[in-house]
């Protein structure tokens, strides 16, 4: 079993001991869905493979509450802030934007890219190097701006 996976688990057993339904309901929905993808693919997940479900729903809620906000729906905005911060505790430390700015500049210079053209390699290093400790549409406008 994975670390991560590990720590999840031991944070529902507390959140059963606390009494902290919020949390509890949140931990529960990462194990399923880290579950759902085991049984999907027949497979033990590692760190790697949990930190890609995690950002997945990551994602999701950020697109939820983008959407909620939207329709005017405070209170299942709440719901899903509350979820993305409990969530967020198993991403990595997030990159400020100075130092994905840096990291980006830095794989232009190496790789002497020079044009849009550059844009899917530059992608594919930057994953590499940051993924799931930068937003990855951040990454992009900051190559495209870089490079037009």
């Amino acid at each position: 079993m994975s670390e991560l996976k590990k720590q999840i688990t031991n944070d529902m057993k507390l959140a059963m001991k606390a009494k902290d339904k919020p949390a509890l309901k949140a931990v529960r929905m990462i194990l399923g869905a880290i579950k759902q993808k085991e049984i999907d693919d027949r497979i033990e997940l590692n760190d790697t493979q949990v930190l890609v479900v995690i950002q997945k729903m990551v994602k999701q809620r950020k697109d939820s509450i983008s959407q909620f906000s939207d329709a005017g729906r405070i209170d299942l905005v709440e719901v899903e802030e509350s979820e993305l911060a409990i969530i967020n505790n198993y991403m990595p430390k997030q990159l400020t934007e100075d130092e994905v700015d840096a990291a980006v500049t830095k794989v232009i210079v190496d790789s002497g890219a020079d044009s849009m053209k550059d844009m899917g390699r530059l992608m594919g290093i930057l994953k590499s190097q940051i993924d799931g400790k930068a937003d990855m549409g951040l990454v992009s406008q900051l190559i495209k701006s870089k490079l037009s």
